[in-house]
């Protein structure tokens, strides 16, 4: 498999989940792949997972100076980056009348600020051709009780990526959002306990399961390689139908 042969990659948020194994993945079709997180303990798991091709780089995405300290280290060690996926995220539930401010601000800051900034930050690394994903959500399109902030944080990076590729138009960089729905993962097991989910989630699902993180990465494959090349500013939702009913 080849499809990124020779192609440099950076994950964020590439220690667990989605991000894992979109890295996995990408490493599989050729690409040396650079992943972040901000525990090290989890970094280290991860590369153990996926082999010698991923470079991990402890970083605090929300924080200028670590994406300033990611960056340098591609740029002096690959000199480009073909394909950034902007994956890192935070979400809880918090009720609407006590949403707190350090809330707000935890999610701001790692959904909306550290994508933002990422690709601004990346940008001189990006050459004609480079392909940009950002992980959205289907709670950006429609209502989950409890979660009205971190829907408004995925809502914002759609509106996002519609002027970000106006912005980037002459520079040939793609920019698209991949919508995961209800998918296994850590992050998903810490709001919904695994008891529940059956009930509270796969009941809901016209595919009558949760979606996997290799079925999340099969799909950032796609917008990632040249099969996608003419996909610029598109949401690929990637939810098993349910946000379709």
């Amino acid at each position: 498999m080849s499809k990124l042969k020779g192609k440099v990659a950076v994950v964020t948020g590439g220690n667990s989940g989605i991000g894992l194994a979109v890295a996995k993945q990408f490493i599989e079709e050729g690409a040396k792949v650079y992943i972040t997180g901000r525990r090290q303990a989890e970094l280290d798991k991860a590369v153990a997972a996926i082999g010698p091709s991923a470079v991990a780089i402890q970083t605090d995405v929300s924080k200028l100076a670590d994406l300033d300290k990611l960056f340098a280290q591609v740029k002096a060690e690959e000199g480009r980056i073909d394909v950034l996926m902007l994956n890192a995220a935070f979400g809880e539930f918090q009720t609407l009348g006590e949403i707190t401010e350090d809330n707000y601000d935890a999610h701001f800051n790692t959904n909306v600020r550290a994508n933002i900034f990422g690709l601004q930050k990346a940008l001189p690394l990006l050459p004609k051709g480079a392909s940009v994903i950002i992980t959205g959500s289907i709670a950006g399109s429609s209502g989950i009780p409890n979660f009205s902030v971190y829907g408004a944080t995925k809502g914002a990076l759609r509106a996002f990526v519609r002027s970000a590729i106006v912005d980037l138009k002459d520079r040939g960089i793609r920019v698209n959002i991949l919508a995961p729905g209800h998918t296994s993962t850590p992050a998903l097991d810490r709001l919904v306990p695994v008891e529940y989910q059956d009930q509270a989630l796969t009941s809901t699902v016209p595919s009558g399961r949760l979606g996997t993180p290799e079925d999340m990465a099969k799909a950032a494959l796609f917008l990632a390689s040249d099969d996608s090349s003419y996909v610029n500013g598109a949401e690929l939702v990637v939810d098993g139908g349910v946000n379709q009913i």
